[in-house]
């Protein structure tokens, strides 16, 4: 599977987008979980807990298995944005504003698949030259009835000249 890595991989207009308040964005490809990226993610944030590393210990708990830590799962939610969320036509970069009423629901264990559906909540003129899109995401687990996690994710889109594009050429 090849998931871009440079930004979102389509564009629509403020109306476009305003229009679809309340709708599904869309839903990612699966996405592999697998033991070396919670090790890796594990290096990379100096969090060694045995239930992500140590599959022998972690089988004798509760999740019968190493387990992604939340904040990984998080993370990829970057990754899966890409897919099916649009960037605001004519933006300059989008900046992650932050998240509202992040739980983490369900453990993911290693070598399971996950996969980001992503719904349009808001959609604000900050300023000129910001946009403030409000997205809820859930992370599901393939054959797992609850997600892994739940939230509502904050991004701020730049525009260059403070100008928002509306599917009529006009200014936002």
């Amino acid at each position: 599977m090849s998931l871009p890595v440079h930004g979102p991989s389509r564009t629509a207009t403020f109306d476009d987008l305003a229009r679809r308040i309340g709708a599904e964005l869309g839903v990612s490809q699966w996405l592999a979980v697998t033991q070396p990226l919670v090790d890796q993610f594990a290096q990379a944030t100096h969090d060694h807990q045995f239930i992500h590393l140590d599959p022998a210990a972690a089988s004798a708990t509760a999740f019968g298995g190493t387990i992604a830590h939340g904040f990984l799962t998080l993370s990829l939610l970057s990754v899966m944005a890409y897919e099916v969320v649009p960037a605001i036509e004519g933006r300059v970069m989008g900046v992650n504003y932050g998240f509202d009423r992040v739980r983490f629901v369900t453990p993911v264990r290693a070598g399971s698949r996950v996969r980001g559906r992503f719904t349009l909540r808001e959609l604000t003129m900050r300023s000129a030259s910001e946009i403030q899109m409000r997205t809820g995401v859930a992370v599901e687990i393939e054959g797992v009835d609850r997600p892994a996690l739940v939230a509502d994710w904050i991004i701020l889109n730049v525009l260059p000249d403070g100008t928002a594009v509306r599917s009529s050429g006009e200014p936002a």
